[in-house]
């Protein structure tokens, strides 16, 4: 099973931007209320 964010159209995307390979997804659903976290923030401190 795999979630997605987006669903779209048979060759919509290139096959080669697909990191789960077909054969080991037999359904598909569309998922919702995804929140975007921040996985990491990074800064930079002003020095003057």
């Amino acid at each position: 099973i795999a979630e997605v964010e987006h669903l779209v159209e048979p060759g919509e995307i290139d096959p080669d931007h697909i990191h789960v390979p077909g054969i080991y997804v037999h359904r598909i659903f569309q998922g919702s209320g995804y929140e975007k976290r921040i996985e990491k923030k990074t800064v930079k401190i002003e020095r003057g």
